[in-house]
């Protein structure tokens, strides 16, 4: 039996980010900053991750909670850039 796929309109949105920073550390100033609730309600998702930097993906509702943990992280760690998919996030 072939299970029903979801509608479109009760999908989950997602957002992609590509962030600069220590990838050990990021995972860690999400859930400092929002806690365990907030951090189900980001269902964060790894994506790519490499020495220095890791494409992340994010519920869409969350992204300005994700940009502000990560800001308030003492060590640098930044947002390059967002998008809706992973082609309009680039190449990197």
């Amino acid at each position: 039996m072939k299970m029903k796929s979801l509608k479109p309109s009760a999908r989950e949105k997602k957002r992609y980010l590509f962030v600069e920073g220590k990838v050990k550390d990021i995972e860690k100033a999400i859930l400092e900053f929002v806690g365990i609730l907030g951090m189900s309600k980001i269902c964060l998702g790894w994506i790519k991750s490499e020495k220095n930097s890791a494409i992340i993906s994010v519920n869409r509702e969350m992204v300005d909670s994700v940009r502000a943990s990560l800001c308030v992280w003492p060590e640098k760690i930044s947002v390059k850039k967002v998008s809706g998919t992973l082609r309009g996030l680039g190449r990197r």
